[in-house]
């Protein structure tokens, strides 16, 4: 091991405390499953202390390239000023009122501007909050109860609708599961299947417009018509893609008429901006103005207007009609996809490591030796990145300030972090890994590594370790 490059981020001390404090008065030690510590390295920051532009310092002052942008969230950069002096401002007039702020009318109509089709917007702060709001819609609006999405897709919501359908049901009723079903979003085929086992009675499907990269426009293209032509409302989750794989979204680059979208994430910009947009008929279910139909008690919540995250996402909008952000986003996903494809291809990794790239996100898929997925590879790859001082996690998205020498030293780490991998491959990845592999996040247990082999668990009654 003497031959491996060097790591040059090494001291984690202050992290280290921060670990043994953390779970003692946080539940999970994260306010996300995806930031917790069994989801990262042992070498790895456990708490970042601020961020500017393209780059975080952790509580130790470690300075990192940030490749996942608070999950997505950051699309211009950290502390931008355009959008922090904006907030800045509103801060100093107030954040929450006892009736509307008057700027909420003009971020609906500046947003409603951006998303063709869509006639209403309810603001919110979570993700989660605006698509079980869009299920709730569409349940009254067919009179039907059951919702359908892609069972191979991660997250849609902490609520209940979504989580039963996961390994993660503690807590949740028999009786509220068995209103979710599930298909595969490559295999429209299994959506048709889906209305034909259930005629009449599936309310919804609310799906991703891009499954994974590469994505499959004419497969969302059929779930659409597939949803449409069974009288089930076409609901369209654009967390994730929005302000991302185009403006303002997937939908209409792929060309999609949903009845009902959902949106966050990188449109505030890393603060906690959500929406639901859609059709009057389906939206105004909600409102108090239409009185031949049961009203829905949609979205009802003191923060969900607050004046300043309003007033980031007004700045992010101008942001992205005065610059290409998208164009700029663009570029430097094709930069690091080709500076990894032709890393991997120089190190003779191509059977072990996969570089997925769309236009705007670039992923990876690692295995071993063997040809098998395997989530230790992953987790060595994560650590020899951390240590190079590139904040990653298994992919890249971009924002307006990353800078070339941000994407040169993305490049670098992952170049040395690749030699370490042809080596792990050759000598074991035990040796090198410091720490295990990360857990998945959908587990029945926390101790427990996810893989068995048999389902349901027989250990289950016991098991509180690995299954394998």
């Amino acid at each position: 091991m003497t031959n491996l490059p060097l790591r040059t981020v090494t001291n984690f001390a202050r992290s280290d405390r921060y670990r043994a404090a953390v779970h003692k008065v946080i539940v999970g030690g994260a306010h996300t499953y995806s930031k917790g510590d069994d989801q990262f390295p042992v070498l790895a920051p456990a708490a970042i202390a601020r961020g500017k532009h393209g780059r975080v310092w952790d509580v130790d002052n470690n300075e990192y390239v940030d490749c996942a942008l608070g999950l997505g969230a950051v699309s211009l950069g950290h502390a931008y000023e355009p959008v922090v002096g904006t907030v800045r401002e509103q801060l100093e007039r107030g954040a929450a009122f006892q009736r509307p702020a008057s700027i909420e009318l003009e971020v609906a109509e500046a947003f409603l501007a951006l998303t063709p089709g869509m006639d209403r917007i309810k603001f919110a702060k979570n993700g989660s909050n605006v698509t079980t709001a869009a299920v709730k819609l569409a349940r009254a609006f067919t009179q039907r109860e059951l919702v359908a999405f892609p069972g191979n897709h991660p997250f849609y919501s902490f609520d209940d609708w979504f989580i039963g359908a996961t390994s993660v049901r503690a807590g949740i009723p028999d009786g509220v599961r068995q209103f979710s079903v599930t298909y595969d979003s490559g295999n429209p085929e299994t959506l048709r299947r889906l209305f034909e086992q259930y005629p009449g009675q599936i309310a919804c499907i609310i799906t991703e417009p891009e499954e994974a990269v590469p994505s499959s426009p004419d497969a969302i293209r059929s779930i659409e018509q597939i949803t449409k032509s069974n009288g089930a409302v076409f609901i369209v989750d654009e967390m994730v893609t929005g302000f991302r794989a185009g403006l303002p979204g997937s939908y209409t680059e792929i060309g999609l008429k949903p009845d009902l979208a959902t949106w966050g994430k990188a449109i505030g910009n890393g603060f906690s901006f959500c929406a639901l947009t859609g059709r009057a008929d389906i939206m105004e279910l909600g409102g108090i103005k239409q009185t031949e139909r049961p009203r829905v008690f949609l979205l009802s919540s003191t923060h969900g207007g607050e004046a300043h995250t309003l007033a980031a996402a007004r700045a992010v909008i101008a942001e992205y009609a005065q610059h290409d952000v998208i164009g700029r986003h663009r570029d430097l996903v094709a930069q690091v996809a080709a500076g990894m494809r032709e890393i991997v291809a120089r190190h003779l990794l191509s059977d072990a490591i996969t570089v997925l790239a769309s236009p705007w996100r670039v992923s990876l898929a690692c295995k071993d030796a063997s040809g098998n997925v395997s989530p230790s590879h992953r987790m060595l790859l994560m650590q020899e990145m951390i240590g190079r001082g590139v904040l990653f996690q298994g992919f890249y998205v971009a924002c307006f300030t990353h800078t070339e020498e941000d994407i040169a030293r993305i490049l670098e780490a992952f170049d040395e972090a690749c030699f370490v991998y042809g080596y792990a491959l050759q000598h074991g990845v035990n040796e090198l890994l410091v720490g295990g592999a990360a857990r998945p996040v959908f587990r029945k247990y926390a101790g427990c590594d996810g893989v068995c082999p048999s389902t349901p668990c027989p250990h289950e009654s016991k098991c509180r370790g690995s299954h394998v």
